[in-house]
């Protein structure tokens, strides 16, 4: 899922008919900050999102899989509304470990617990 935030509305006087029902808002492609990255593009609006209103979104054959009918020419759509970002920092990850969030208790060694059930 990319982030981008509503522009515009897309006003059509015919669609397909899998996309009935549902607006196309124009998008601004943003970083988590918020900060623009690349041009705008129209997206089938899932969650009825407003202009101004950070959203995310999907793109290529998942954004036809959003929809109802998933037959349809779909190639971007907003599939959620951002109300809180919460971005944190990773530790660099020891060899041999994936990077994980700098807080919280660390990861269980040992050997996995024993069910109780003996063979």
């Amino acid at each position: 899922m990319r982030f981008a935030r509503v522009i515009g509305t897309v006003v059509c006087t015919e669609k397909v008919p899998s996309w009935k029902g549902h607006r196309l808002l124009l998008l601004q492609p943003t970083d988590t900050s918020g900060g623009d990255q690349g041009r705008p593009f129209v997206a089938v609006d899932l969650v009825s999102a407003a202009p101004g209103q950070q959203v995310f979104y999907v793109r290529a054959r998942e954004a036809g899989m959003a929809l109802p009918n998933t037959d349809n020419p779909a190639d971007a759509a907003i599939v959620g509304i951002v109300d809180h970002l919460r971005e944190e920092k990773l530790d660099p990850a020891p060899p041999g470990r994936a990077a994980g969030p700098t807080s919280g208790p660390p990861p269980a060694t040992g050997p996995a617990p024993s069910t109780g059930a003996a063979r």
